[in-house]
């Protein structure tokens, strides 16, 4: 029975031998998580055994652990390497058509000639469904689909809303020549107190140029505002009333300034824009400043990157200035995470053990952070795998020892004569 027990000894180093070398073997793999060899002893006990003089007769492999502790975080240059920063696993598909997943920790990704996100093996990466401002709108599953990065240019937008905010000169006088001629492709200079021009957009992303007129009335405080697009007619007047500390009573109403198609001379649809004069504009014994203006257009666009938030949140941008949601990286989470079937290249799959998966945003629940440009390391602690290593080579030595002083003996025992 000792030639047993040593044998079981011997297969039990070699198995901690195995998993140590295995983890000194993937010390450098991306997202590896390291495993640890558990033993148990053997006792053949009868149900009248005598537990006071029992023997054990050696020791048996229980399990071979996985360790899911966080490996460091290695910075890259690639904008589309993705690492997890807590717990959870990315979730990838296989193949277009399949209908299973794997789940990883490994987010080395780029993108494949179809445009997918695709990790080192080919696998696609599964994203979840966000609306046109990034909102999230499922966290199942089911729902995740392959993210493929957009090939066409960024769509064009006509300019729908222009706001402006500014300081007239409170020492400001009525314009030399009145009134202002709103017929002229090119007003008279005399005619009006400030201009200021912005480009806005057409719906085929043409630039086409905005200008304001600001003029000083007779009234105390009034100032006139009339609107021009490119050379056509000038559009007016929006009035603006200032109280006496050189303040807008109230906000006026955004003024709609139009264009049509033919006077637009690009094919595009009519211009119908909305021009709304900020409440915070003043009218100060100052210089005339444009304080802030925005427009909502744009025009085409190129693809320039893509990038992912810390909320798994995946964004092309564009040289427009665009930025359009493509989904949410779906991150999956297990109630056993030891129980997951190891697939390889650092992949694993459902099993009864591990339980269905649970989706979710990163950084919400117990969901960790997405760190993009990153890469999580090999959890493996390198010196104590080398301690390890020392500790089974010296149980293997020593089981095989044990056979050796058991063949003594018998030798003993068969030689009495």
């Amino acid at each position: 029975m000792s030639f047993n027990t040593s044998i079981t000894g011997l297969n039990a180093a070699q198995k901690d031998l195995d998993v140590t070398s295995n983890n000194i073997a993937n010390a450098n793999s991306t997202g590896f998580k390291s495993s640890r060899a558990q033993f148990g002893d053997i006792y053949a006990v009868s149900a009248y055994g005598n537990s006071k003089t029992a023997t054990g007769q050696g020791v048996l492999t229980e399990a071979v652990q996985q360790q899911f502790t966080q490996g460091s975080l290695q910075f890259t240059n690639n904008s589309l390497d993705l690492a997890i920063s807590g717990q959870g696993f990315f979730t990838f598909q296989p193949t277009l058509d399949s209908q299973q997943s794997v789940y990883s920790r490994a987010g080395a990704l780029g993108a494949n000639k179809d445009g997918f996100i695709v990790n080192t093996n080919g696998q696609y990466l599964k994203a979840l469904p966000v609306s046109a401002n990034g909102t999230l709108q499922s966290t199942s599953l089911a729902s995740a689909k392959p993210i493929q990065l957009p090939v066409a240019a960024g769509a064009p937008k006509a300019t729908v809303n222009v706001t402006q905010s500014f300081n007239l000169p409170a020492s400001a006088t009525v314009p030399a020549v009145t009134p202002f001629d709103m017929t002229q492709a090119t007003p008279d200079p005399a005619s009006y107190t400030q201009a200021n021009s912005q480009q806005v957009y057409d719906s085929l992303g043409n630039t086409h140029t905005l200008t304001s007129y600001y003029v000083k009335t007779a009234n105390p405080n009034e100032w006139n505002v009339y609107y021009q697009i490119d050379t056509q007619p000038s559009q007016g007047p929006s009035t603006l009333t200032f109280d006496a500390n050189g303040q807008l009573p109230t906000t006026p109403a955004p003024f709609p300034v139009t264009a049509t198609a033919a006077s637009l001379g690009t094919g595009a649809a009519p211009l119908n824009i909305n021009v709304q004069t900020q409440g915070d504009s003043t009218q100060y014994n100052a210089p005339f400043n444009m304080a802030a203006q925005s427009q909502d257009g744009n025009t085409t666009g190129q693809l320039t990157g893509v990038s992912v938030g810390s909320n798994g949140l995946i964004q092309a941008s564009y040289s427009n200035g665009q930025n359009i949601p493509l989904g949410m990286v779906a991150l999956a989470n297990f109630s056993n995470p030891q129980g997951l079937k190891q697939v390889g290249n650092n992949s694993w799959a459902e099993s009864v053990d591990s339980g269905a998966p649970t989706a979710g945003q990163p950084g919400t629940g117990t969901f960790g952070l997405i760190q993009g440009g990153a890469l999580e390391q090999s959890n493996v602690d390198l010196t104590q795998q080398l301690v390890n290593l020392i500790t089974a080579q010296r149980n293997f030595q020593a089981n095989a020892q044990a056979i050796q002083t058991d063949k003594t003996a018998t030798d003993a025992v068969i030689n009495i004569r």
